[in-house]
């Protein structure tokens, strides 16, 4: 297990759902002031090396938060011990994650909003083919799990 809290959030082509959910717990746990490592990465590698989307860089800068420089990568089994946590978007990056998963992993594997209370099992809905509108309610849905997330592991 890793020796600090750790923290990978995972999404399917890591440009959307994921970084913005790595922006909003990075906002979290600075203002709570715990101390994280913190990354996102994605099921697939089709966009390794790839900033976020526009639209989810736009939605963490209305926020306060750059992603610009933020690049995405595939998960990796190596990540299951690098990270204390690993947390699926959806449904089907969490199947793809413990189908991946290796035998020596230490990770907790958990949806993000399974850490909000009456919300265990949703899924953040994937804003790629929406609109400016889709992308601020999966900044909604992400900050939300990100305070519940950062909440857990410092009462841990």
């Amino acid at each position: 297990m890793a020796e600090k809290p750790a923290v990978l959030f995972v999404c399917l082509g890591n440009i959307c759902r994921s970084p913005l959910a790595e922006a909003a717990f990075r906002l979290e746990v600075a203002r709570i002031g715990l101390e994280v490592e913190v990354d996102s990465a994605g099921i697939g590698g089709w966009h390794a090396g790839e900033p976020p989307d526009a639209r989810a860089r736009t939605v963490a800068k209305r926020h306060g938060v750059d992603i610009n420089g933020y690049r995405a990568r595939k998960a990796t089994p190596q990540d299951f011990t690098r990270f204390s946590h690993i947390v699926g978007l959806d449904h089907e990056n969490l199947a793809a994650l413990k189908a991946m998963r290796p035998a020596n992993a230490t990770a907790d594997l958990s949806l993000l909003l399974d850490h909000v209370e009456g919300r265990k099992g949703e899924a953040v809905a994937d804003p790629y083919y929406g609109d400016e509108r889709d992308f601020e309610t999966t900044w909604a849905d992400v900050s939300d799990g990100a305070r519940a997330l950062a909440r857990r592991i410092a009462k841990a």
